[in-house]
C-alpha cells in the first residue's frame, strides 16, 4: 500500500513511526509546508519524494494520511477523494458541521475509504473497555474525562511554532464526545457547555465544560484547559455498573490503580498504529472502516449544537 502522508510536524512524525510497522506499508512521499523540515523528516524516516504540492504526493500514492492544519482538511480531503484515492483526515476532520457533510457526500460519491483520526477508538485502553461492554459485562454510568494541556501560544506537541491555533471544543472535546457515544452506543441526546475567557491573542476559549446524556442514561462530564501546567494529556475515569477503570492514552488501570495487562487486546499496543492498520485493512478489504467519515457525522452534530451553546455569534456566521 503506497502512502503519502501530508503534514511534515509532531503528528505526521506519530504516522510515519506507526507505518514504519506495518509491513504492508510504503510511504512513498512526504508533503510539507516548511520544505527545510520536510527535507530533514523525509530523509529521517528514509521517504524516497518530499515536495510542498499535495497533488505531487497524491500522484505518487494509494492513499493519503492528512496531518495538516485543520482549516485546510475539507479542502485537502476533497481534493484527495476527487483523485479517487483513499483518505485519512487526523483530527478534527473539520472544524464546522456543514463541511463534515459536505466530507461525508463527497465519500460516497467517490467511493473511497474516508477515515478519521479519532484514535481513542484505537488506543487498547479504550478498546479494552469497549470489547466488555459488547460483550455485556459493563454498562457506563459516567464516563468522567479531564483533558489538559499548557498551551498559550501556537506550539505542537514536540514544542516547536505552528502556522494554526488548536481549538477545545473542535478538537479535544471531538476525541471525548466520539468516544463516548461509540462507548454507549447512543448518540447524545442532551448536552451544555460553558467557556472561559478568550485569550487576547489566540482568539480562542482557554477553559471549557462539557455535560452529556444518552438516552440509556449514561452521562459525560468532561473538563478541558490550556491553562493547565501538568500533568498534561487527556485522562478517562469509566464509572461503570461492574467495576471502575482509568485510561490514559494506550494505559489502564483499574480502581485500585493495578495495572491492566492490554497486550492481547490487539496486534500492538499503539492506538494510531491501530489506526493506520484499520485503515490500510479497510481499504484491501473494501469495506467501510471504524472511524469513517460517515461514522463520525453525529459527533460532529453534537460538537455544532455546543458552539451554539457557548458561541452563538460564531455559530450565526458559520
Amino acid at each position: 500500500m503506497k502512502i503519502c502522508v501530508a503534514g511534515q510536524g509532531a503528528f505526521g512524525q506519530k504516522h510515519l513511526d506507526a507505518l514504519k510497522r506495518i509491513p504492508d506499508a510504503e510511504v512513498t512521499s512526504l508533503v510539507g509546508g516548511n520544505q527545510d523540515a520536510t527535507a530533514e523528516v523525509a530523509k529521517k524516516y528514509g521517504i524516497p519524494h518530499y515536495t510542498g504540492d499535495l497533488s505531487e504526493g497524491i500522484k505518487r500514492a494509494d492513499a493519503v494520511i492528512l496531518t495538516t492544519p485543520t482549516k485546510m482538511h475539507f479542502r485537502q480531503g476533497e481534493q484527495v477523494m476527487r483523485a479517487g484515492k483513499h483518505v485519512l483526515v487526523e483530527i478534527p476532520v473539520t472544524d464546522n458541521v456543514d463541511d463534515a457533510e459536505a466530507l461525508v457526500k463527497i465519500a460516497k460519491e467517490t467511493g473511497v475509504v474516508a477515515m478519521g483520526g479519532h484514535v481513542r477508538r484505537f488506543n487498547p485502553s479504550h478498546h479494552f473497555v469497549h470489547k466488555k461492554i459488547q460483550k455485556g459485562e459493563l454498562k457506563i454510568q459516567q464516563m468522567d474525562v479531564q483533558t489538559y494541556f499548557f498551551q498559550r501560544e501556537n506550539m505542537n506537541a514536540a514544542g516547536q511554532p505552528r502556522s494554526w491555533t488548536d481549538h477545545l471544543l473542535w478538537h479535544h472535546s471531538a476525541h471525548t464526545i466520539d468516544l463516548f457515544q461509540y462507548q454507549t452506543g447512543k448518540t447524545i441526546s442532551d448536552c451544555s457547555a460553558v467557556q472561559g475567557p478568550i485569550h487576547p491573542q489566540l482568539g480562542i476559549a482557554m477553559d471549557m465544560g462539557i455535560v452529556a446524556k444518552v438516552p440509556s442514561g449514561s452521562i459525560l462530564t468532561l473538563s478541558l484547559s490550556f491553562n493547565n501546567e501538568g500533568p498534561l494529556g487527556s485522562f478517562f475515569r469509566y464509572i461503570c455498573d461492574n467495576g471502575t477503570y482509568k485510561a490514559y492514552y494506550d494505559d489502564l488501570v483499574d480502581d485500585k490503580d493495578n495495572k491492566i495487562d492490554l497486550s492481547k487486546v490487539d496486534v500492538s499496543m499503539d492506538g494510531i498504529e491501530l489506526e493506520d492498520r484499520e485503515f490500510i485493512a479497510a481499504i484491501k478489504e473494501k469495506r467501510e472502516p471504524n472511524s469513517s467519515f460517515a461514522q463520525l457525522l453525529p459527533s460532529m452534530h453534537v460538537l455544532g449544537r455546543l458552539e451554539g451553546i457557548i458561541d452563538p455569534e460564531r455559530k450565526a456566521h458559520a
